[in-house]
């Protein structure tokens, strides 16, 4: 059974006999008879009293006329919903954006988004890379924003490639210095990032290659919390250029990290390696290759 067969018994039904129907169908009169005779094949019984140039239905093709209206109706919503989908008219779109950075990076480009695509709703989650990781191999996110990730089971587009700098109390014997090295450091309190945040592993490794352990002074996941502890003379963080220049205040001093290449904030927006991906996320990643490169990224 298929659709232009129920199509073609709906409108002999309508029209009362296979010639109109083909007219109205601009099909041969023998397409439509032949496609009817196939449609009684496929459901085992007679659709039609044939009176001579004219039509009635049978007691199981009334019935069958009721169930091929409905079926014909769905069939059309539901090609109509795709086509809505294919030109992002509705839709839904669960990303993932990183908690640091957010603000600076990505409030522009969603309003944008919005603006573009009104009809499409967003979920977000925020959270750090090893969350969004998670959440896009279970399917809870489409998309995340997360460090380049080395796991085969991501695909990904890059965004962005920050260098980190310093932020240093006032008071810091380095504080006057145009930049420092991160094993200057080593006798200095760290204020890291919670775990789930991948930069703290890369911190870590880069300290132990310059030979030191760093001292914990304290672990949030928010950016402006953890300057606010640089301030009141808590330790040094070390936070990705762009983030870090619109957090500067009273009391903090931002210096050049000189740090082993990979001490990098290099975000991509990852999905799952083989995954399909909707138009909306398609639209996203386009919206994102839109975004003109700075000096320090985008």
């Amino acid at each position: 059974m298929e659709f232009k067969q129920l199509r073609t018994f709906v409108e002999v039904a309508r029209h009362g006999g296979f010639t109109p129907a083909a007219q109205y169908l601009h099909i041969s009169q023998s397409a439509v008879s032949k496609q009817v005779a196939q449609l009684e094949q496929s459901l085992g019984t007679f659709l039609f009293d044939r009176l001579g140039s004219h039509v009635r239905l049978t007691a199981a093709g009334n019935v069958v006329l009721q169930r091929a209206e409905d079926m014909l109706r769905l069939h059309n919503e539901l090609l109509s919903e795709l086509d809505d989908l294919s030109h992002l008219t509705r839709g839904e779109l669960k990303l993932g954006l990183p908690l640091l950075g957010s603000d600076a990076l990505f409030a522009n480009l969603f309003a944008e988004y919005r603006r573009r695509y009104p009809n499409i709703q967003v979920q977000l989650l925020e959270g750090g890379s090893l969350n969004i990781e998670q959440a896009v191999l279970s399917g809870e996110l489409e998309l995340g924003g997360s460090l380049t990730p080395k796991n085969s089971a991501f695909a990904y587009q890059p965004f962005c490639d920050e260098p980190l700098d310093a932020l240093l109390p006032a008071a810091h014997p380095l504080a006057e210095s145009a930049s420092v090295r991160l094993e200057q450091l080593a006798e200095t309190p760290f204020l890291l990032y919670q775990r789930s945040f991948v930069l703290n592993d890369r911190v870590l490794l880069a300290c132990q290659q310059m030979g030191f352990t760093p001292k914990e002074g304290g672990r949030s996941g928010q950016a402006d919390f953890l300057v606010a502890l640089v301030a009141a003379g808590q330790g040094v963080v070390l936070l990705p250029s762009v983030v870090a220049r619109g957090l500067i205040r009273p009391g903090v001093v931002r210096l050049k990290l000189i740090a082993p290449d990979y001490l990098r904030w290099d975000i991509a927006f990852i999905w799952r390696e083989g995954a399909y991906l909707s138009r909306a996320a398609q639209a996203w990643l386009e919206l994102l290759r839109e975004q003109p490169v700075t000096e320090s990224g985008r």
